[in-house]
C-alpha cells in the first residue's frame, strides 16, 4: 500500500466499539498511545476489524492545533 500521508503507525486493536452509524476504533500504537478513529460501520464492516487486529493508524491533516493551558 503506498500513500501520500507522511503519519503512519503501526500499530494492534485494542478496542472496536460499533454505534448507530459509525465505529469507534482504538488502535495501540506504542509507548502507551492510544489513536482512536471514528470510520462508518460500513467501512468497519468491509475491515472486519477486530481487537488484536494488527493494523496502521494513517493520519493526514492539514491543520493540527496545539493548546496549552
Amino acid at each position: 500500500m503506498k500513500l501520500s500521508a507522511r503519519n503512519a503507525f503501526h500499530g494492534k486493536i485494542e478496542q472496536v466499539h460499533k454505534g448507530v452509524t459509525t465505529t469507534i476504533v482504538k488502535v495501540d500504537i506504542g509507548n502507551g498511545v492510544i489513536a482512536t478513529s471514528s470510520i462508518t460501520n460500513e467501512a468497519a464492516d468491509e475491515l472486519d476489524l477486530k481487537p488484536g487486529d494488527a493494523v496502521t493508524a494513517i493520519i493526514k491533516s492539514s491543520d493540527v492545533i496545539i493548546g496549552k493551558l
